[in-house]
């Protein structure tokens, strides 16, 4: 049993009650003989195959059972032929003609499927003397035939109406076939020749993207461009799932070069990416990683990278192209992919170097064998179109026997013909291949076939006809083989029924589960099969215990987690594939929360949040108390990013009532869903100290439900920025350091404590070395961070405000261009204190109104610090009794919070305003108020400062 594409042919005799009237019963019978006889003959004729006789009508089938690679065009015709032969017959009929998927090789039928019932509904909806042709065939034979179009039909048992279309008449049409050396494209050579040489010449990377329709030879254009160039050349391609694989293009090419960078965090990203350690790599750090490892093979020896089918790749990868095509530098990359146009329909902007169209007709002529007769080298050269692979399959049918073949209206139809044409056995192996992927495995298509003795055998034969071809394997101890190109891997597996494709899928996730443990993507492929096999049980409605679709839903479930711990945009695909997996009764708490945060990190907001709000209703029908408050909790921590404003408050008596219940019941990940809107809140209020404790405990249930979560920098965040002593923090940061966490935000955070002690050429340095990691890693919202809140910091620390400003302005414009607001609010203040110290009161004012205009009114480092900015501007304007108010506010403010070194600065500025105001008994407090809580934080650099600040008052009050 297959399934197959075929077209379907119904012709009924029209008025036949009205002939058994006129004529008599032998005479009627001996004419209905001849036109049944006339009909079958024309049907043959054409390649069809009679299924059956229905009264006075002839149902056949085209593609049953041997496929033709222009079954459409053979049916449509043999439809032509038999409305003309009706007159001859003196007997009116009416035809119905229309192609679709069907299963066929039953016993009780050639052929079943809707096709064939649309096909009969056409035909009864024709006038005598018509044939209606449905649009699935039209669009197989548009080019050969004139029709006109009809109403849509309403038919029996169709929902919508049904297109169809009158044919008028049929035109020959030339055939098609095709064999390959290389030929042409001298202009196209030397255009690749010309961006290998700017690459040598000015040691830098040069990304070439060539588009073309499948089988154009985009591929065999940059071997041939690459073949006489004295480089390394290494070669990746996308899998052909279209989802999930992020990395796998990258790995196959990182497995040939066989080198690691001299950088240690580099190096460690690559293992990590190869599967040799444990630890979490983000996306960007993979990304640099890579461009280091290219960079350091380029410098040894020139280096051509190719990735083949980028269309299928996922967002991620497409992203890392473009990292080390934008930021290498310094070693002679050439950076070669190959694209089907549909690329360009997910990325408009993708730069294009080539759209490599079909050869033109001199080449193509080159191309044809000397042994191919005259004529069908004449037909083939018109018929393909100037497309390599139409040419090369067309030639691999025809072989040494000369034989006609007809072109197919498609390459599907011309490689569903092609796969017809093998033995049972050879077919049988090539689909089980076709299960594994484009790159299969000899053990894989055993596993399959296990009552096949002959595979090695059959494997030869297919190579031998061009199907297949040997390739590295992926898996140690076996023998792998690589369809000759994608289409013919679609073609074999399409044929396969839904009924037999689960079983396969299901049968190849346990081999490879048992031969597979070292693959780097080994959750993701084997959650692929597993979730095919549910799929297509689930189509077939066949019953399921529920065991496969837990194993699917758990390996997806695991791909997606490390996919997001990576910052990797796959997590969404992934964890919604294996969301769609959980039975309707069953809410999984973990899976949906880590859906709704992938959706969060990717820009989708409203979607999470929506996300959330769902879990939460459905827990909540359920019974489920903790699911339900976990998604509430959720729900809550959207709308930090949705609908900021108040949602610390409304979230807080949230997580208050839920800890209790998941304290009681012992659950893990409710627990660090908890904390982690715990820290949320505590951290936007300032509530610091609590906030170490609390990120502790969320790292702490982190780690027992199993989830690869460091939190490193939120843990350090909170001691920076609360009441831990800088010796302290150093201390920690030092901890982790030694654990092998290289974050840049521990660095980060490092340099900010390093500033407050006055080691401002340690901090300097290692904000510099953060600040180009990052922009290799492409920048975003880590670069502003260190950018405009940090660096800015740690220049107006070091008294160097217009360096802190220009830091400030370059972070302020960075979170602007990302069209982030949140943490603007706080550069514009930071950046409006910088001016403010330039002098600079006009822009220092304005800056301070844009942080006031953006901050959340419970974000209380950014309330605190444009009323700081604003009240000395006012101060230094003589609005004394304003700026005093504004200032006691900002002091206010930080009182309830662990704020140290804010609360030192809040009450600094009042000390300015006060000076300004000629009061400096009122002045001396507040400076004083300021060193003691600068000292408790080991701030020496502003300790010193306002140290002096307030001897200066206290020699003016004496």
């Amino acid at each position: 049993m297959q399934r197959k594409i075929v077209t379907v042919l119904f012709c009924d005799v029209t008025g036949s009650t009205a002939l058994g009237e006129s004529i008599d019963p032998e005479a009627l019978r001996g004419l209905l003989a001849r036109y049944f006889e006339r009909m079958k003959t024309i049907v043959e004729r054409h390649g069809g195959t009679v299924e059956k006789f229905i009264g006075d009508a002839v149902m056949a089938v085209f593609g049953v059972p041997v496929a033709h690679e222009d079954d459409a065009l053979r049916a449509v015709r043999a439809a032509a032929e038999m409305r003309d032969a009706l007159p001859e017959l003196d007997i009116k009929a009416r035809t119905g003609v229309n192609t679709g998927e069907v299963v066929a090789g039953t016993e009780e039928r050639l052929a079943t499927g809707d096709a064939i019932n649309v096909a009969a509904r056409l035909e009864q909806a024709a006038q005598p003397g018509e044939v209606l042709l449905g649009a699935p065939t039209l669009a197989l034979v548009r080019d050969a035939v004139e029709v006109e179009e009809v109403e849509p039909l309403v038919l029996k048992g169709k929902a919508e109406p049904v297109a169809a279309y009158r044919l008028l008449r049929v035109h020959d049409v030339p055939e098609r076939r095709h064999e390959t050396p290389f030929v042409g494209r001298e202009r196209e050579l030397e255009l690749l020749r010309d961006a290998w040489e700017r690459a040598q010449t000015g040691r830098r990377c040069e990304l070439v993207t060539i588009v073309a329709d499948a089988g154009v030879g985009k591929s065999r254009l940059v071997a041939e461009a690459l073949a006489p160039v004295d480089t390394q050349i290494v070669r990746g391609r996308c899998l052909p799932y279209g989802e999930g694989i992020t990395y796998w293009p990258v790995v196959e090419v990182l497995k040939q070069l066989a080198v690691l960078p001299t950088d240690e965090a580099a190096a460690a990203a690559i293992r990590s990416l190869l599967g040799e350690t444990e630890v979490q790599t983000r996306a960007d750090d993979i990304a640099w990683a890579v461009r280091k490892t290219f960079e350091q093979a380029a410098r040894e020896r020139p280096l051509a990278v190719v990735f083949d089918d980028v269309q299928w790749g996922e967002e991620t990868f497409l992203d890392l192209i473009e990292h080390v095509a934008l930021l290498s530098t310094g070693a002679p990359i050439l950076l070669a992919s190959t694209a089907r146009p549909e690329l360009l329909e997910r990325r408009p902007q993708w730069p294009v170097t080539l759209r490599l169209e079909p050869l033109p007709a001199n080449d193509v002529e080159k191309l044809i064998p000397r042994r191919i007769g005259a004529e069908l080298r004449e037909r083939i050269a018109r018929a393909a179109g100037g497309n390599p692979l139409f040419i090369t399959e067309m030639l691999a049918m025809t072989g040494d026997t000369q034989a006609d073949i007809v072109v197919p209206p498609t390459l599907q139809a011309l490689l569903a013909a092609r796969l017809d044409q093998l033995e049972p056995p050879e077919r049988g192996v090539l689909e089980c291949g076709a299960v594994e992927g484009e790159i299969f495995h000899r053990g894989a298509v055993q596993a399959l076939a296990p009552d096949e003795p002959q595979v090695t055998p059959w494997l030869a034969a297919l190579v031998r006809k061009e199907l297949i071809r040997t390739d590295a394997p992926q898996l140690p101890g076996e023998d792998g083989f690589r369809f000759r190109h994608l289409l013919i891997r679609d073609a074999a597996y399409d044929g396969l029924p839904k009924a037999t494709r689960a079983e396969l899928h299901e049968r190849f996730a346990h081999w490879l589960e048992e031969h597979g443990a070292d693959l780097v993507e080994l959750d993701e492929v084997l959650g692929y099969h597993l979730e095919q096999a549910c799929r297509y049980r689930a189509e077939l409605g066949a019953p399921d215990d529920g065991a496969l679709a837990a194993a699917a839903r758990r390996r997806l479930t695991a791909a997606g987690r490390r996919a997001l711990g990576r910052s990797d945009g796959a997590a969404v695909s992934l964890l919604e594939r294996a969301a769609a997996l959980v039975p309707a009764a069953e809410i999984d708490v973990a899976l949906e929360t880590g859906l709704v945060g992938a959706l969060l990190r990717s820009g989708k907001g409203g979607d999470a949040l929506r996300r959330a709000r769902s879990m939460a209703e459905s827990a909540s029908v359920a019974g489920d108390r903790v699911g339900e408050l976990c998604g509430r909790i959720e729900e809550g921590l959207c709308q930090f990013y949705v609908e900021p404003e108040g949602a610390a408050e409304k979230l807080a008596p949230l997580v208050e009532e839920a800890l209790p219940e998941f304290e009681a019941a012992g659950n893990d990940f409710a627990l660090f869903t908890a904390y982690r809107a715990l820290g949320e809140i505590t951290n936007i209020r300032g509530q610091m100290d609590a906030q170490v404790e609390v990120w502790e405990r969320a790292f702490t249930h982190a780690r027992r439900a199993g989830l690869p979560h460091e939190l490193v920098g939120w843990r350090a965040n909170a001691r920076l920025y609360g009441t831990t002593p800088v010796s302290e923090l150093l201390a920690w940061v030092e901890e982790q350091e030694a654990r092998g966490v290289r974050e840049t935000s521990l660095r980060t955070h490092k340099a900010g404590a390093l500033a407050r002690l006055g080691r401002f050429d340690e901090a300097r340095a290692l904000l510099a070395e953060a600040r180009g990691e990052l922009a290799d890693h492409g920048g975003g919202i880590p670069l502003a961070m260190a950018t405009g809140l940090t660096s800015t910091e740690v220049e107006l620390l070091a008294g160097d405000p217009a360096a802190a400003a220009a830091f400030g302005e370059e972070g302020c414009r960075q979170f602007d261009e990302l069209g982030e607001r949140a943490y603007l609010s706080t550069a514009a203040g930071i950046l409006a204190r910088a001016l403010y110290e330039l002098d600079r009161l006009d822009e220092a004012d304005a800056w301070a109104g844009r942080a006031a205009e953006l901050g959340a009114s419970d974000d209380v480092i950014t309330q605190m610090l444009w009323r700081q900015v604003r009240a000395k501007v006012l101060a230094r304007g003589g609005e004394r009794e304003e700026a005093e108010r504004l200032s006691r506010e900002a002091v206010a403010m930080g009182v309830p919070t662990d704020l140290l070194d804010q609360q030192g600065d809040a009450y600094a500025d009042l000390g300015e305003v006060l000076a300004l105001a000629g009061r400096a008994d009122e002045a001396a407090a507040a400076f004083a108020e300021a060193l003691a809580r600068h000292e408790r934080k080991q701030n020496l650099v502003m300790a010193e400062r306002t140290r002096a600040r307030l001897a200066e008052m206290q020699t003016t009050a004496a």
